[in-house]
């Protein structure tokens, strides 16, 4: 079997390998995709895009849609338990079954559905309080493995992809980064963050548009937590 996966390791803010960005999987690589977020011990798998955008498919239906139903892909399992539906994401509740080891994890797989290919969000607090939940469930799954989990406190890495896996697994990325120095020191620098992130995933980011959401993603966090007078 293949040991070659379209997958970049990302550091995030003090926190080494915090994500994985990887591009979103198709029929070919579901077992791949799969090995993969076993033997990384993820916890959190964030999609940024929908299967199918106007008539091209973008990503592949590789984790099954209905609660209660099981799909096998290569030696993993995957069982969805439950989907909690939200006006501009889903989350769905996984079981994960190791058929070589008959061990058994769960995963938290959200699906972010307002983003358009080569696009940005209409709005930038959705994306964020969207990112808010992605982390508030990272940190509660890290929190339920107890000793379990000896390594960084915030984690395994989180899987983060959209169709080629750069642009808004970029973007996403990058996003969290800054709010979260923002939120530690006060300051972030969008510009250092990005060129630092693009020299672990290259063309991370792919468009002005994307770059310059970044930019007023922030302001408007920055606005909503009273750190900017609302006018500026």
């Amino acid at each position: 079997r293949s040991d070659y996966i379209n997958a970049s390791f990302m550091d995030g803010y003090k926190q080494r390998n915090a994500y994985i960005g990887t591009q979103g999987p198709l029929e070919r690589t579901y077992g791949d995709f799969w090995r993969m977020v076993w033997e990384q011990n993820v916890l959190v798998i964030v999609m940024t895009t929908r299967t199918d955008e106007g008539s091209r498919r973008k990503c592949g239906q590789y984790w099954p849609l209905g609660e209660g139903e099981q799909e096998v892909y290569g030696h993993i399992a995957v069982v969805n338990q439950r989907v909690d539906h939200h006006t501009h994401y889903n989350h769905t509740i996984l079981e994960l079954h190791n058929t070589e080891t008959c061990e058994q994890r769960n995963a938290s797989h959200f699906q972010y559905l307002s983003w358009p290919d080569y696009g940005v969000p209409t709005s930038a607090v959705t994306l964020i309080d969207f990112l808010g939940a992605v982390k508030r469930q990272q940190r509660k799954m890290v929190k339920a493995l107890g000793p379990q989990w000896s390594t960084h406190p915030l984690g395994p890495p989180i899987v983060v992809h959209c169709s080629a896996g750069i642009g808004r697994t970029g973007t996403f990325c990058a996003l969290d980064i800054c709010l979260s120095q923002l939120q530690d020191v006060g300051s972030l620098n969008v510009f250092q963050t990005v060129r630092r992130m693009r020299m672990q995933r290259a063309f991370s980011i792919q468009t002005p548009d994307q770059y310059y959401f970044c930019y007023n993603a922030i302001l408007e966090h920055a606005q909503r937590q009273g750190l900017l007078p609302s006018n500026q």
